[in-house]
């Protein structure tokens, strides 16, 4: 009798036991499902910079006539923008209250289109993007920028308030060397416009072939 009694407990124990897990497991894949697609939607939900070709350029730098600027090109495929890029925009967010605008120019091809999206959702820049219109005559695009830029990446150029280039720089700086940059410009006036200052040129080679590559295909 006492075994007879029992049996329908045991079962009725093993019964609680599978669902507790099945319902365990399913809430455990719900959430991993949630973190895996966290990333994307954040990078679906951030909108592709504007295309621009030089004219284009023109018109922006246009727009911010009479405003210190300052202009970032970048690449995904370049490292030392991608390690860059982050030091632009918290410079940014420190010179926004006094004065200093800034803009990013990318340089990607439409195929990598979604490594720009999530590169722009992850380092949340505060400021507008273009991308530069592909196809066009890059070269001339090049030159029409910056008569001294052949193409090396990064690219930052810093205008004055009247829409003269104060300086650039070709490839990274420190921190200390482009915080001064910007605080130059706060006080730069178009009388006050000396020649172009090239910095020394800090050039990824790889990021130089990928760039040949794609202008060649």
């Amino acid at each position: 009798m006492k075994r007879t009694s029992q049996f329908p407990f045991l079962i009725f124990a093993l019964v609680l036991l599978f669902l507790c897990a099945v319902v365990g497991s399913a809430r455990t894949q719900n959430s991993a499902a949630k973190a895996a697609t966290g990333g994307s939607q954040s990078a679906a939900k951030t909108p592709d910079p504007a295309i621009i070709d030089l004219a284009g350029y023109q018109q922006v730098l246009a727009k911010y006539q009479g405003k210190p600027l300052v202009v970032n090109f970048w690449a995904t495929w370049c490292e030392p923008c991608r390690d860059e890029y982050p030091l632009i925009v918290e410079l940014a967010a420190e010179f926004k209250s006094q004065g200093v605008n800034v803009v990013g120019i990318n340089m990607d091809d439409d195929s990598d289109m979604n490594l720009v999206r999530r590169f722009i959702a992850r380092t949340q820049p505060h400021f507008p993007n273009y991308r530069q219109k592909p196809g066009i005559d890059l070269d001339a695009f090049y030159h029409g920028v910056n008569p001294a830029w052949t193409g090396t990446m990064p690219q930052t150029v810093f205008y004055t308030r009247d829409g003269h280039i104060n300086l650039f720089f070709l490839g990274t700086r420190p921190r200390p060397v482009f915080e001064q940059a910007f605080r130059d410009l706060l006080t730069k006036t178009a009388a006050q416009n000396e020649t172009i200052v090239v910095p020394e040129i800090v050039l990824l080679p790889i990021g130089d072939i990928f760039r040949v590559s794609r202008i060649t295909n």
